[in-house]
């Protein structure tokens, strides 16, 4: 679903992004399911675990993405800035995707790695909440979870991966 005449603006450097350890994914912590004595208002409370979930704010640097992964619930994830592309297509600020149980993707910004974050070749933001956790996908995968950010997954594969997502009109 496109929501019409939304706009963001976000200083990026005034957010305290916590780096993961997939090139160029950063985090911030907003809540974290089954664990609420860890949100904090900063963001700087621990990870949501893959396997209860979280809503975290995501930034995704131009051509960089995120572990293939399977949704163990229903993920919801609105583009606030930039945009990404998975194997059910592009998604652009001002989208909302809605992802059921059992669907998975691997999100890939949209942009030019080799060229400077900016105007013309934004960061992709994401306002997700994946409630259940994800399982991530491939073999020695890994994202981060309670406690510590752990090595990420190999390049996100290439084409589709049922079920689609769904788009509200």
């Amino acid at each position: 679903m496109r929501i019409p005449g939304l706009e963001f603006h976000l200083e990026a450097e005034e957010v305290a992004w916590r780096p993961t350890a997939v090139e160029g994914v950063q985090w911030f912590l907003l809540a974290s399911e089954g664990a609420p004595e860890q949100d904090a208002e900063d963001g700087e409370g621990t990870r949501p675990d893959a396997a209860t979930g979280g809503t975290v704010l995501i930034r995704m640097e131009p051509g960089r993405g995120y572990p293939p992964h399977r949704h163990l619930d229903v993920e919801e994830v609105l583009v606030l800035a930039g945009g990404y592309r998975d194997g059910e297509g592009v998604h652009r600020a001002g989208d909302f995707v809605r992802y059921p149980r059992g669907s998975a993707h691997a999100p890939v910004a949209e942009g030019d790695p080799g060229a400077p974050v900016g105007p013309h070749n934004p960061a992709c933001v994401l306002f997700a909440s994946a409630r259940g956790g994800i399982e991530v996908l491939g073999e020695g995968a890994r994202i981060p979870t309670r406690g510590a950010d752990v090595p990420g997954a190999p390049e996100p594969p290439v084409g589709s991966q049922p079920p689609a997502p769904t788009r509200d009109p």
